[in-house]
């Protein structure tokens, strides 16, 4: 234990108001003055006793400043190396969680699976195609901003085949809403796209890596980490065997063994090409390389001037020359990118030019017409029109169909343009048409996917907000999906400037959505986000239900002293509200987590007052729940006949509610229950209705619980033969979704089957550790 300086301050520096990790370094090392000062080493010995291995440098960082990801486990061992009360530690793990939020703007990253179209034809590089098309392991494409390193690396992976990946790493970001994407939240969205089961990925950022490996190993892949900040970012996200594609403005020498390309600007013939191959340069050489000149040989300028002459095609090269050479005159402005934009942007109408303006201010990382339409307060026939027109003249981009995105240095000089000539009323305005159209359009693809749940989220006035239909349930996930990150984005934003009531609805409505998606970091981002924006806004309602919200997140993540709190603190909330539906649900999530605890008396009474409050009020989702959640606490406890009442009870409420996912649950639950009461009969009939129903919902992890139950049923009724049915079923379905809980209940099931049949060789096979590669016997 370190020990306690004399005539030091009572109290250590407080971790909690921390919003930044530069702020958290700054309390780290008032921690360390008030520990006495001890010297780096001192602290690296202590952290690697009680931590396990941490050099000297790594501990060091946790004090510098200017760090853009920390190891939250490091930062509170070298807390507790300073001070190891084990309250004041909890206060430093709250502060990282809260300031690990606040970047969660990081872990918005859209990959893709596959690669972005391409938009126009290519022009030169061969040197560079050739030495990409013989390269393996990691290829480093560096290069100043603009020079056309994206495009080179997608247009040599068309050239390959097999699995392929690609994700915008935002390392040069002008917007500083944007930082450099999250490791950990690339390789969620890789393991994703590659078929990982979203729960069965895991939390830890070297065990993501590692299953990432293991899913690429011996397949013929390419992965593109676009735009790189630093080789902290790229290296969990490499494999070996897998040719990765790494753009950068930085050498990233640090990775190691790579093939390096070093790209500049276009030679005078690749400029002349690319011109040439958007107008008819009519053999003036020399008006060609004039605008070459003035944009500097610049693959991005050219290819905006290019789509500048595409749109006037009354005009000569000559006369593009000149205008650019009167531009150059007139507004000083050198660098070629400027100028070509410049140039382009004064000959656009004006509402097209606005619209550009404006896309600079959307804080997510690409956007639909919808959007576009109502950031112009348009209709989207006319938003349309612009859209394509813009992305005609190369200002913005479209990776795949209907998603636009702006590059780097357009939506810079677009950012720019707008507030030095769009007055702050009217930015804010198309911003909460922006928010607006999210939060509407949100609410109705939840209504769609959970109607019976309509009345637990934010009730919304009648408003004129021109969506898309979501009135179909696969088009509102789809749409959900595709926007997720756009909307944790716009959460974030609206928490932290101003719109403070989009962000808590927002925040409200996403919630099963998160919930269900096995999205946690998202939902801890924008729930904490909610919490913080309401307590701001005096909205005590709308911070006790986000409270709940974290609360949900926390319990599932294994972190339950942090649910009780949340859970208590919201409870507290409710009742001096006099809400009752929020109290109700404030108690059936402690009745959850006391479960958890194995408080199994103090869960049931949590869940008996939460029955009661309920009940009172109406709400009959919320009365069918936590019947469910009170027999399973019954089961534990060896109360069976309660817990088959109950979930008899809730069966019929989801029944009543057409609330077919909450029937099958029920259905299994009461056949749990009715196996431990021998009742064997009514619990197989109870396992196969579940099992039909979460069939025809496509919910394998619920199938995968009733199998298992059936299985059980069966060999306590005698019918061992198909038992053993059952249990391979079930066993090949959890292998399926890679759950291990249910791969255990069905091998266990299966050992439990053959030792019955004097087959000991063949239990053996279905006890840990168990041949997991082999078929099921």
């Amino acid at each position: 234990m370190p020990e306690q300086p004399a005539g030091r301050d009572a109290q250590p520096p407080d971790p909690a108001g921390c919003r930044t990790l530069d702020e958290l370094a700054a309390v780290l090392r008032a921690l360390k003055a008030w520990a006495g000062d001890p010297s780096y080493d001192t602290i690296t010995r202590r952290v690697n006793a009680a931590h396990g291995p941490a050099g000297r440098g790594t501990v060091v960082d946790c004090f510098r400043a200017g760090r853009r990801r920390v190891n939250p486990e490091l930062v509170v061992a070298v807390a507790a190396s300073l001070h190891d009360d084990e309250a004041y530690l909890g206060r430093w793990r709250q502060a990282i969680r809260v300031t690990l939020a606040e970047r969660q703007a990081a872990a918005n990253v859209r990959v893709l699976a596959g690669l972005p179209g391409e938009a126009s034809s290519f022009v030169g590089r061969e040197p560079h195609l050739a030495a990409l098309e013989r390269a393996t392991g990691v290829c480093v494409i560096t290069g100043m901003a603009g020079v056309g390193k994206t495009r080179l690396a997608v247009h040599a992976g068309h050239r390959r085949t097999g699995t392929r990946l690609f994700v915008d790493l935002r390392g040069f970001h002008p917007d500083d809403s944007q930082p450099p994407a999250d490791p950990g939240a690339v390789l969620d969205g890789f393991l994703r796209a590659l078929g990982v089961p979203p729960r069965q990925i895991p939390h830890d950022l070297g065990a993501r890596s590692a299953l990432f490996r293991d899913q690429v190993a011996g397949r013929q892949a390419l992965v593109v980490l676009d735009n790189a900040a630093d080789e902290e970012q790229v290296r969990p996200l490499l494999a070996p065997d897998v040719l990765t594609l790494v753009t950068s403005r930085r050498e990233l020498n640090g990775l190691g063994p790579a093939t390096r390309i070093d790209l500049d600007v276009f030679s005078s013939e690749e400029a002349s090409e690319l011109l040439a191959g958007a107008v008819p340069v009519d053999g003036d050489a020399e008006a060609v390389e004039r605008v070459a000149q003035r944009c500097g040989y610049l693959p991005l300028a050219l290819t905006v001037v290019a789509g500048q002459m595409t749109a006037t095609p009354g005009w000569s090269v000559a006369d593009h020359a000149d205008r650019l050479d009167e531009r150059h005159r007139n507004h000083r402005l050198d660098d070629g990118v400027q100028l070509a934009l410049h140039l382009s942007d004064q000959g656009l109408p004006e509402r097209r030019r606005t619209l550009l303006r404006r896309l600079a201010g959307h804080p997510g990382q690409d956007l639909d017409a919808y959007a576009a339409a109502a950031l112009l307060d348009a209709e989207l026939d006319e938003t349309e029109e612009h859209l394509r027109r813009l992305a005609a003249e190369h200002l913005i981009q479209q990776p795949v169909p209907g998603r636009f995105v702006l590059h780097d240095l357009v939506r810079a000089y677009a950012a720019e343009r707008s507030a030095d000539e769009e007055r702050p009323a009217d930015r804010r305005a198309a911003l909460t048409r922006l928010f607006d159209l999210y939060l509407y359009a949100a609410s109705a693809a939840m209504d769609a996917l959970h109607p019976a749940e309509k009345h637990r989220r934010p009730a919304l006035d009648p408003h004129d907000v021109r969506g898309p239909d979501l009135s179909d349930s696969k088009a509102a996930l789809h749409w959900l999906d595709t926007e997720r990150a756009t909307l944790v984005a716009v959460c974030l934003y609206a928490a932290r400037n101003g719109w403070e009531s989009h962000a808590v609805r927002l925040a409200a409505t996403l919630y099963t959505y998160l919930d269900n998606g096995g999205y946690p970091a998202d939902a801890i981002a924008v729930h904490s986000e909610a919490r913080h924006a309401a307590a701001r806004a005096g909205d005590l309602a709308g911070e006790a239900n986000a409270l709940v919200n974290l609360a949900v997140v926390h319990w599932q993540l294994g972190r339950h002293p942090e649910a009780l709190e949340q859970l208590t603190e919201a409870l507290a909330l409710f009742r001096r509200l006099g809400d009752r539906r929020g109290q109700a649900r404030a108690l059936g999530n402690l009745g959850v987590v006391h479960n958890a605890f194995g408080d199994h008396a103090e869960s049931a009474a949590h869940h008996a007052l939460a029955l009661e409050q309920f009940a009172a009020i109406g709400d009959r989702v919320g009365e069918a729940n936590t019947l469910t959640n009170l027999g399973d606490v019954y089961v534990r406890m060896g109360r069976a006949q309660d817990a088959a009442e109950h979930h008899r009870r809730a069966l019929t409420l989801f029944r009543d509610l057409n609330h077919r996912g909450g029937e099958a649950t029920a259905l299994t639950n009461l056949g749990d229950a009715d196996t431990r009461l021998g009742n064997h009969t009514t619990a197989l009939d109870s396992y196969d209705k579940a099992v039909a129903i979460f069939g025809e919902l496509g919910e394998r992890y619920g199938q995968t619980c009733a199998l298992n139950g059936r299985g059980e049923a069966l060999l306590a009724a005698g019918r061992n033969e198909e038992a053993l049915t059952s249990f391979k079923v079930a066993l090949g379905t959890a292998r399926l979704i890679d759950d291990p809980a249910e791969q255990a209940r069905s091998h266990a099931g299966l050992a439990a089957v053959f030792e019955a049949a004097g087959d000991t060789a063949a239990a053996a096979r279905h006890r840990p550790p168990y041949a997991v590669d082999d078929p099921p016997t």
